[in-house]
């Protein structure tokens, strides 16, 4: 497995004798899956009902629906590759996505309380105007569109892989191909629909990925420490395989570059839109709270299935060959379900559809549903709230409208930067949620004094940092990752701008909401007005 065997478009990574039939399979999954979402896909001409269910999920199913939305197609590949060529770096990585959860268990109940569904009701809890609701917007796309690039450029990889080519025009056509499939889906979906598929895929990619770790521990006499053992000799650095720092991007400033990458990824995840929106969907705080409890242990074994298909990849494949494929190690859970079993054999083929019928899962509903957040924010708090005369069926027209627009733009940027190193968007986009979102949420409900200025200081000011910091890092420049490895202007040391931009956020907050009321006194908090019972009540 080589490069030039790569670059020519003749390695075939799961055998000739399975490439038909897994095509054959997949296709029938995605046609399955199409003509279900086209089934629960509603006609309501209710905007409010449309975008939180009506409020009418159960805990449960929610929090089915809401572990869901932590199986990405980049958590699934990207992840298990990042534990099998990394190790130590890799597991740490996992781990913060859990904590996530946690933080968002933290505001869950706060988030519900507000009655707010987007970025933009959330940020009037303390100011109001079309100027916040637009600084909202600018959030929500600045977070939505490099996510979306990675994970149809990383879904249209998987799928090309999984049906047996692994060339970069084979890459291509599989992402515009999936990337319009997509948004065909997203055209008709509402919450209801795209959260059936989300909590169906838990149990599915779970059992999966157990499939596949159990399959590599029986290679081992099932015993997890041979495993481990193989998985660190055939590494590229045994004695380092279980130590941090063996992933290039984390050695930085030592412990400061770890310390602004795991901020980055616990508050970044826990702070993304359509998390939120999953959040405010729920009946009660506590069944918000109930909700994301559940999500909690669901994506904890999720995340445990990845660590361990990871570590398997590394000890029955070996780190050398799963880089050979891909550099990042995307490839590594496709060449491990390839590598367990003999070829030809009907298990094998098995094992491979499902996982690309996992994949095209995680791409289906992951992709539609931070395109649908991004969608419900700009017809929410940007069209409805424009002067001109508006009415529900206009709002959800525009809402179907941005969910296509927002596709074909996020596809064509993902066919165009396909061959460029484009990882650190991924870091960027979590950058942007942590420093834009979490500072600004944690005063609305926690500081009485946060006012308009605080809020646009700190939303503006994080972004800026993040913008800056982004570009002059290590990701950029001036490294064999970056995008533009032979020029060198990465006088940022760290990977990412978690540990400046956030906490210049929450400065910026305070200096803008202080600075703005000094010498008057504070603004009341607007409370909720009660309407009086109509008569018929007491009928």
């Amino acid at each position: 497995m080589t490069q030039h065997m790569l670059s020519a478009g003749v390695f075939n990574p799961i055998g000739s004798d399975a490439t038909i039939p897994v095509i054959t399979s997949f296709l029938v999954f995605v046609s399955v899956c199409l003509l279900w979402v086209f089934t629960l896909a509603t006609h309501n001409d209710d905007p409010e009902r449309l975008y939180t269910a009506n409020r009418a999920l159960s805990p449960a199913f929610n929090g089915f629906a809401l572990a869901g939305e932590q199986i990405s197609v980049v958590s699934l590949f990207a992840t298990t590759g990042a534990v099998a060529l990394f190790g130590y770096d890799g597991f740490a990585t996992a781990i913060d996505s859990v904590l996530a959860l946690a933080v968002l268990l933290l505001l869950a109940q706060r988030i519900r309380k507000s009655g707010r569904y987007t970025l933009g009701g959330l940020f009037t809890l303390r100011a109001s105007g079309q100027g916040i609701r637009t600084a909202a917007a600018v959030v929500t796309l600045a977070v939505t569109i490099p996510m979306l690039v990675i994970q149809l450029r990383a879904g249209g990889i998987s799928a090309a892989l999984l049906i047996g080519r692994s060339s970069e025009a084979a890459q291509i056509i599989c992402t515009i191909l999936m990337g319009g499939l997509i948004a065909s889906f997203a055209a008709v979906a509402d919450l209801k629909g795209t959260s059936v598929l989300q909590a169906a895929k838990v149990p599915a990619t779970v059992v999966a990925l157990a499939t596949v770790t159990l399959l590599a521990l029986r290679k081992f006499d099932w015993d997890p420490g041979n495993l481990l053992a193989a998985a660190a000799d055939n590494s590229t650095d045994p004695h380092g395989y279980f130590n941090p720092g063996l992933w290039a991007h984390t050695e930085g400033l030592g412990p400061l570059s770890k310390i602004s990458d795991h901020i980055v990824v616990i508050l970044g995840t826990a702070m993304l839109p359509h998390l939120i929106l999953r959040v405010s969907a729920a009946g009660t705080q506590r069944t918000a709270r109930r909700s994301v409890s559940i999500a909690v242990g669901l994506a904890g074994a999720y995340f445990l299935m990845l660590i361990t298909t990871g570590f398997a990849a590394a000890a029955v494949v070996g780190s050398k060959d799963i880089a050979a494929v891909d550099a990042n190690g995307q490839a590594s859970p496709v060449l491990l379900a390839a590598g367990l079993l003999q070829n030809g054999s009907d298990n094998r083929v098995a094992l491979i559809t499902a996982l690309a019928c996992v994949a095209f899962l995680a791409v289906l509903t992951g992709v539609s549903s931070v395109t649908f957040a991004a969608a419900v924010s700009f017809a929410h708090d940007v069209f409805a709230q424009t002067k001109r005369k508006r009415t529900d069926l206009g709002e959800i027209r525009v809402l179907r409208s941005t969910v296509v627009v927002l596709c074909i733009v996020c596809i064509s940027l993902s066919v165009a930067v396909h061959s460029y190193p484009v990882e650190f968007l991924a870091t960027f986009s979590l950058s942007v949620a942590a420093a834009c979102i979490f500072p600004v949420l944690t005063y609305s409900f926690f500081w009485s004094r946060f006012n308009r200025n605080g809020l646009l200081w700190s939303v503006y000011g994080g972004l800026f940092f993040c913008v800056v910091l982004t570009f002059f890092s290590p990701a950029v420049s001036g490294t064999s990752y970056a995008l533009w490895p032979d020029v060198s202007f990465d006088w940022y040391p760290l990977n990412s701008p978690g540990l400046v931009a956030v906490p210049a956020a929450f400065v910026l907050g305070w200096y803008g909401s202080t600075r703005s009321t000094r010498g008057t006194p504070a603004a009341p908090r607007r409370t909720a007005v009660r309407r009086p019972p109509s008569r018929s009540m007491g009928r």
